[in-house]
């Protein structure tokens, strides 16, 4: 079975790798919504996959490190287009959630990445 959790944060960058005069190389901010798909057996005694209370308290330290932050400063985020920080998450949310399927990062609500650690 597949299961989500959403997630909200807020964050600026810039893009130093675009060419002069795009607008993204600019200081400019987003609101993320990030989902987390988890997959694994249902677990027939509880009835669930995972208990998302415990998702969440795994992630929003995560999330934290990059809410309300410019995310050139954070390590391993140099330049963080929206490719690159579903990357960064994955890898810091794989090894303590290992029944991760993949993370829907968007953006915009019309723009954003699915990434599946591939």
């Amino acid at each position: 079975m597949l299961i989500f959790k959403q997630f909200t944060f807020d964050s600026a960058h810039f893009l130093p790798n675009v060419p002069d005069g795009h607008k993204c190389k600019n200081i400019h901010g987003h609101t993320y919504h990030l989902t987390v798909y988890l997959e694994d057996k249902l677990d027939e005694h509880l009835g669930w996959v995972s208990d998302f209370a415990e998702v969440k308290k795994i992630i929003k330290p995560i999330i934290e490190m990059v809410d309300h932050k410019l995310i050139n400063e954070v390590e391993g985020l140099e330049n963080p287009t929206c490719e690159m920080l579903a990357v960064w998450l994955w890898d810091k949310i794989k090894p303590m959630v290992p029944q991760l399927a993949k993370i829907q990062l968007n953006e915009t609500p019309t723009s954003g990445a699915i990434y599946e650690g591939k």
